[in-house]
């Protein structure tokens, strides 16, 4: 199960939360510090909700420069081009 969690940290804070997570989480497969709406984003594959759950509850909101998460899971996903 594959999932986006957009995050909104603390001001100046974004880059340092990105690396902590990464380092924390094995399943985090993408890690960014963006500009727009949230600061950053990371792209989380699981082998289910409960195990993301647990990512998220256990480890990425317990980070004290965390300010608020949301969270896209996917429903299916293309495949690349040039493949069928």
């Amino acid at each position: 199960m594959k999932a986006y969690i957009f995050i909104e940290t603390k001001p100046a804070t974004s880059l340092q939360v990105v690396e902590r997570i990464k380092k924390k989480v094995r399943e985090v497969v993408q890690a960014d510090a963006i500009y727009g709406r949230y600061d950053a984003i990371l792209t989380i594959e699981a082998p289910n909700l409960e195990s993301i759950n647990e990512i998220l509850y256990k480890v990425i909101e317990k980070d004290p420069n965390i300010i608020h998460t949301e969270t896209s899971l996917v429903l299916e996903s293309l495949p690349k081009a040039g493949t069928a």
